[in-house]
């Protein structure tokens, strides 16, 4: 008999490993998707990307490059995205651990009453009972539901380490701009501390030649009132930059405090504008990796799904101590055992299994479309910022012209006013206008290194 049973288990065994083979799960293949003219651009197309440089290669500022470190170490929203990390990778280890039995010891003494009027009562008044056991369960993976449910949950877990990089790509990007931000309004506060100086000056000389005869009183009070303008413009300025302060030290995780920095004028980025093959951001954006890793998922859980359909195939087993007296209950005649193995096929289950199948479908569907449009938005955040890099890079060569004219034409102005050859209106406009040209300048020229910084973004760089 027992040699029965040894050959019956092994032909079972080897039953199991030949219709294990018989997966019923498709395997993935990533989407293929048409990225030909993704993006708006006149450049000849290449391999090289800008988003290939390392974040400490595209920002030289050594200062900068410390607050970044310190950023990516202390940033909350990257220790929040470490954490998914971990949860994700123990959801995975389980996904893996699929493939093993499940193995639960129980240990129970059971004391029952038993009436005297009953059948057995009359033989004894009271049972004690006494068990060790354990009760190991296995379910073989015939149609690859729990291969495909490893690989589900190995998609999630790269999905948030990709996750953690769209994080880190956005910190970078966001601390450079606001660096940069800063800097600039360093150089206006210059520009504007300077002409409030001038215009004190303009003050004097607009009074004295009120004195002479040249001007009367509301002249005297119009200048005033342009220096008390540009004083304005000053506080407005400071204010700026402690808002400013503030956000910026909240990315690197710290209390609002001052930022310590270096000068707007030896600021640069000489990194070469090219934006690389459109192919490229399949492999570079981490929102598209992201998108293309959750349509994986999406595509293992409907395999998962439709396993649901076939029958399952479990083996378990029970085996241990069992005894009436507990001076008997390690004795060899205590020891039991039994083995039970099943198929179990749904037949009508109230549409579940029907349900389910169609949701991770629309599932699969709804991850792919957004696969797709995540690619569109790339393309998008590329060609803007292209055309925002273009735009103020042209823009700062007419703007500096621009500057030039007008703060000419405001020296112009205070020598023609002693010789009455112009009125003060126009030169308060004069002067107006070049403080308002210069401070214009120096965004413009914030606004060109925001461009590199948006590009290098949109294309996957800063990890």
């Amino acid at each position: 008999m027992r040699k029965q049973n040894i050959i019956k288990g092994s032909l079972l065994l080897v039953t199991m490993f030949i219709v294990q083979s018989c997966f019923v799960a498709k395997d993935y293949e990533k989407p293929q998707v048409n990225t030909d003219n993704l993006y708006r651009t006149e450049q000849v197309a290449d391999s090289s990307s800008l988003a290939s440089m390392s974040w400490d290669k595209m920002f030289t500022d050594e200062k900068l490059q410390s607050y970044i470190n310190e950023a990516i170490q202390n940033n909350l929203d990257m220790k929040i995205a470490l954490q998914n990390m971990a949860a994700a990778e123990a959801t995975m280890k389980q996904g893996k651990a699929g493939y093993f039995p499940t193995l639960n010891g129980n240990t129970t003494w059971t004391h029952q009453e038993i009436s005297q009027n009953s059948q057995f009562g009359r033989l004894f008044s009271s049972i004690d009972q006494y068990e060790m056991s354990a009760k190991l369960s296995w379910e073989a993976d015939i149609w690859g539901k729990i291969r495909s449910n490893k690989r589900a949950t190995a998609a999630k877990y790269l999905q948030s380490a990709v996750a953690r990089q769209a994080i880190q790509t956005e910190l970078v990007a966001n601390v450079a701009s606001i660096y940069y931000q800063l800097l600039a309004l360093d150089a206006q506060i210059n520009v504007v501390t300077s002409t409030i100086e001038n215009r004190n000056t303009s003050v004097e000389v607009i009074k004295a030649l009120k004195d002479a005869g040249n001007v009367n009183e509301v002249a005297v009070k119009q200048t005033e009132a342009q220096q008390y303008a540009a004083q304005i413009i000053l506080e407005d300025l400071k204010y700026n930059i402690k808002v400013l302060e503030n956000t910026f030290n909240q990315l690197l995780g710290k209390a609002p405090n001052t930022v310590e920095r270096g000068l707007f004028e030896n600021q640069k980025i000489d990194a070469e504008i090219k934006t690389g093959l459109p192919t490229f951001l399949l492999s570079q954006r981490p929102d598209v990796i992201a998108a293309e890793l959750n349509f994986r998922n999406a595509f293992e859980l409907t395999n998962v799904a439709r396993s649901s359909f076939y029958p399952s195939l479990t083996i378990n087993a029970t085996g241990g101590l069992q005894a009436l007296e507990l001076k008997e209950w390690f004795s060899a005649k205590s020891i039991f055992a039994n083995v039970i193995t099943g198929l179990a096929q749904p037949i009508f289950n109230q549409r579940q299994n029907k349900t389910r199948l169609e949701v991770a479908q629309a599932n699969q569907q709804k991850a792919y479309l957004q696969f797709e449009k995540s690619l569109l938005v790339a393309g998008k955040e590329v060609s803007d910022a292209l055309a925002n890099y273009e735009n103020e890079t042209n823009k700062l060569v007419i703007r500096k012209k621009q500057v030039e004219a007008l703060k000419n034409a405001a020296d112009y102005s205070d020598e023609l006013l002693q010789y009455g050859m112009v009125n003060y209106l126009e030169v308060l406009t004069a002067k107006d206008n070049a403080l308002n040209t210069e401070i214009n300048y120096i965004d413009n020229k914030y606004q060109q290194l925001n461009a590199v910084i948006s590009l290098y973004k949109a294309l996957g760089g800063g990890n």
